[in-house]
């Protein structure tokens, strides 16, 4: 995926005038149920904490999460408050007929995870100066160790936060666990740094039921 570690590593051009992805909000409801029906049918539940620390709609926000499974994306979209349209950076060998065109509606979209995908970071710039809400995998993959620099990247040059996201299960349960927002003025290789710390923290499936 992105991988730029230290301050200024990637350059970004300025982007021409495009449009950005929008979201359809009724498909984005629509998967968003459906992709939970999995979880409703094993008998687990989800169990969403910090809620408190997601930023209003109406700004900016760079969301980026730890990544263990495809069901990830649907199952913060869902652990979200009301009013955040999160919009995936999407591997783009999911683009095909049919499952992308339902990705590209629900507002996601693709990104080449073999290098540095200036596209997609000018797609995500637009989504961030319109108030939207970006979802990030800073590991790239499933289960990957290395957290990648794109996720700080894009919230420096799009000013806006950074919001941990944990993904974990534990037992019958999927637990979220939102922290607190990373200021996006930190420089990049520090940001990343600290994003890597609190993923690592609140990946762990601990607390209450919420």
């Amino acid at each position: 995926m992105l991988s730029p570690m230290t301050d200024g590593a990637v350059s970004v051009p300025p982007a021409p005038e495009e449009q950005f992805p929008h979201v359809n909000p009724q498909v984005y409801r629509f998967v968003v149920d459906v992709t939970f029906l999995p979880v409703l049918l094993s008998g687990m539940r989800l169990d969403i904490h910090g809620r408190e620390h997601v930023p209003p709609p109406g700004t900016p926000l760079v969301v980026a999460a730890n990544h263990q499974s495809a069901l990830d994306p649907f199952l913060i979209a869902r652990a979200l408050p009301p009013g955040r349209f999160l919009q995936f950076m999407a591997k783009r060998e999911l683009f095909v007929p049919v499952i992308g065109d339902i990705i590209r509606a629900g507002g996601s979209f693709p990104v080449d995870r073999d290098g540095s995908d200036v596209k997609a970071i000018r797609t995500s710039l637009r989504i961030l100066k319109a108030n939207g809400t970006v979802g990030i995998f800073p590991q790239g993959t499933r289960g990957g160790q290395e957290i990648h620099g794109g996720a700080a990247l894009i919230a420096a040059r799009g000013r806006a936060p950074i919001l941990p996201a944990g993904i974990s299960r534990d037992g019958r349960r999927w637990v979220i666990r939102f922290g607190e927002p990373i200021s996006a003025r930190g420089g990049i290789k520090a940001n990343t740094e600290e994003l890597a710390r609190r993923l690592q923290m609140l990946s762990q499936p601990v607390g209450r039921r919420v």
